[in-house]
């Protein structure tokens, strides 16, 4: 494979993202889990919000691995490979809904967090593509934790 980036650059930028997937599917998951489970005076909106929020999150989570692949390396896609990559930590048992929204705005982050530590070798081996949908992933994340943020001040 000659795409103009090393296969040792390729492979840690493959890795990065690997970790970014899997914060992105642990995200997912816990916003749908949080979506079929949320109760209280904010049901429907948050019931709403969280379906929105879990749907973008199944496409990106798809957009990641294929951006994976297209570096001739395979996606993790087990659970075992996502608890073992992510940041993120499960849910244990079901939160009232404020706790929910907390939980979700610090995935938020994790998966900000996660995708900015990939910059440094994807500059430096210049992978724009890689480039471009971290950038994309970040706008989308930071924005999401604001307004869950929002959420919560009083």
């Amino acid at each position: 494979m000659d795409i103009g980036i090393s296969n040792q650059d390729r492979t840690v930028v493959a890795e990065g993202l690997s970790r970014v997937l899997a914060d992105t599917y642990t995200l997912y998951l816990k916003t749908h889990n949080f979506h079929w489970n949320v109760t209280g005076p904010m049901f429907r909106s948050l019931h709403l919000m969280f379906e929105e929020q879990y749907t973008e999150l199944s496409t990106a989570v798809d957009l990641i691995a294929e951006r994976i692949r297209s570096l001739d390396h395979f996606a993790p896609g087990s659970y075992a490979d996502f608890a073992r990559l992510t940041s993120i930590e499960e849910a244990r048992g079901v939160p009232a809904a404020e706790e929910m929204i907390a939980q979700l705005v610090a995935g938020h982050e994790a998966v900000c967090r996660t995708a900015r530590s990939l910059f440094e070798a994807v500059e430096r081996c210049g992978d724009e593509a890689t480039a471009d949908l971290l950038t994309q992933r970040l706008q989308l994340h930071e924005k999401t934790a604001w307004m869950l943020r929002s959420l919560l001040v009083r």
